[in-house]
Formats: structure tokens, C-alpha cells, sequence
């Protein structure tokens, strides 16, 4: 039902309650007439008494019908005008709760609305917060580590030496240490055969035998045009060589020896390995 909706309802008498009341009125004329004509009939001697009797107990019939008939249209009426009245204050009170139904439907949209937007808020706010502490967990993390790698290399930084003042590393560990300092390049490698090769930057690399027993080995090293050959070396020993324009040498050194096979790494300086690269291009 539409709320701007108008309901009018006529509270008069049906309009046959009028019609009943002229033809009363014509009854009661008639009545009056007739009773005269008969009044003039019996005194002109055309109608008998009893006649004239019996149609004044007709007419008296026919006057308390109608009179009834018009009694109950008058309590029909009076029922409906109540009925009318019990609609009309229902649809008026139907009226009331429904713009108090809408008023609170409102309420609550505006309410919902609110807390959705105090929500979003919230969670930006909770994101951006969290964002924030993980960045700085994540830069903490990492500085410590940086911290401790460089607390681990000053640590072994008394590590062996060589007659150079270069440091030797003994494993894979302490090569990784040495490559955090970032003064040198580190290529590790592994020869497990005789007459295997490995190219490490511009050097080439050829296994020429090993001792086991007493952990020396033979190499051949490939610079340039030059082949140099190392012959029984030992475990952790440095060798040193130079390729041309440079001042700092490069170093090779054997951490492990078996039968074979050789297990080490190259070192050297971050200008040499420029020259190289830009050579190869």
C-alpha cells in the first residue's frame, strides 16, 4: 500500500434508505387520501363499514413493514458507520507504523554504514600498521644478520695467512666469509679426474694427478697463452701468479685431496675479473 495513499469513505446513508423514506411518505399520502375517498364513498353510501375497516388494517400492515424495513436499514447504517470508523483508524494506524518502520529502516542504514566505514578505517589502519612492523621486523632481521656475518668474519679473520698477507680459507664456510667481505672474487671448484679442466674466470684449470697419502697434487694452469704447471703442492698451500697489467696476484689453493680429485677455489682481485669481463665482450 502506498504511503501517500487516501482513503475516503463517504459516512452517509445508503440511497436507498432515501427512497424508502419518500415512498413511506407517499404510503402515508395515500393512506390519508384513500381513507378520505373512502370516508367520502361510505357517506355517499358506495362503501361498507367493514370494507373500509379492512382497508385501514391494510394500509396499517403495509405502514408497520416498512416502518420495520426502515428501523433495520437504520442499524445496517449505523453498523457500517462504525465499520467505517474501525478502517479508517486502522489504515491511520497502519500509516503510523509504517513511517515508523521506515524511519527505523533508515536508522539502521545509516548506522550500517557508519560501522562499515569505522571498520575500513580500522583494518587500513591495522594493515598499515602491520605493513610497517613487518618492514622494520624484516630490517631488523637483516642488519642483524649482517651483523653477525661480519661479527663471524672478524672472528676468523685470524684465520691462516700467506706469505702474501692474503687470507686462506679451509672450507666452503670460511670461502663464503671472504666473499661477504667483497675485497676479492671467489670461484670454487672440483676436479675429479686426471686431465679434468675447469675454466674459473680467464684461468683454466687441469687436474695433472694428486697424492693421496700425503696430500699433494699437480696442476697446470692455463693464463692467457702461458701454461703453468704446480707440482706437488700441499693442502691449503697458496699458489701465486700474475697475468699482465695487474699488480695483485691471483691465488689458487686445494682444500681437499683424494685420489683424482681435488677440491678448491680461485681468489681474485675485483680488477681482474673487470679486465675480464670486458676483454670477453
Amino acid at each position: 500500500m502506498s504511503e501517500n495513499q487516501n482513503v475516503t469513505i463517504e459516512s452517509g446513508a445508503p440511497r436507498w434508505i432515501g427512497l424508502a423514506i419518500a415512498v413511506l411518505a407517499v404510503l402515508s399520502v395515500g393512506s390519508l387520501a384513500f381513507g378520505w375517498a373512502a370516508w367520502s364513498s361510505a357517506k355517499q353510501g358506495q362503501v361498507t363499514n367493514q370494507d373500509l375497516i379492512d382497508q385501514i388494517h391494510a394500509f396499517q400492515e403495509s405502514y408497520t413493514v416498512l416502518a420495520k424495513r426502515l428501523e433495520k436499514s437504520e442499524a445496517v447504517n449505523a453498523d457500517l458507520q462504525a465499520d467505517v470508523g474501525v478502517v479508517t483508524d486502522k489504515l491511520k494506524l497502519t500509516q503510523g507504523e509504517l513511517s515508523r518502520a521506515r524511519a527505523q529502516a533508515k536508522e539502521i542504514r545509516e548506522e550500517y554504514a557508519k560501522q562499515i566505514g569505522e571498520m575500513e578505517s580500522s583494518v587500513r589502519a591495522e594493515l598499515a600498521e602491520k605493513a610497517s612492523s613487518e618492514d622494520l621486523r624484516t630490517l631488523s632481521t637483516d642488519v642483524g644478520g649482517v651483523r653477525t656475518d661480519l661479527e663471524d668474519t672478524r672472528k676468523n679473520l685470524g684465520m691462516a695467512r700467506g706469505e702474501l698477507g692474503t687470507l686462506i680459507a679451509r672450507n666452503g664456510e670460511e670461502i663464503a666469509q671472504l666473499r661477504r667481505l667483497g675485497e676479492r672474487d671467489y670461484f670454487e671448484f672440483t676436479l675429479d679426474k686426471k686431465g679434468s679442466r675447469e675454466k674459473l674466470g680467464n684461468v683454466m684449470v687441469e687436474l695433472r694427478g694428486t697424492d693421496a697419502k700425503k696430500g699433494n697434487y699437480s696442476v697446470a694452469l692455463y693464463v692467457e697463452d702461458l701454461r703453468l704447471e704446480k707440482k706437488n703442492r700441499s693442502i691449503n698451500e697458496p699458489i701465486y701468479f700474475y697475468t699482465r697489467g695487474t699488480r695483485q696476484p691471483l691465488e689458487l689453493v686445494v682444500n681437499q685431496v683424494a685420489k683424482n680429485k681435488v677440491v678448491g677455489y680461485l681468489s681474485a682481485p675485483k680488477s681482474v675479473q673487470q679486465a675480464a669481463r670486458n676483454t670477453g665482450k
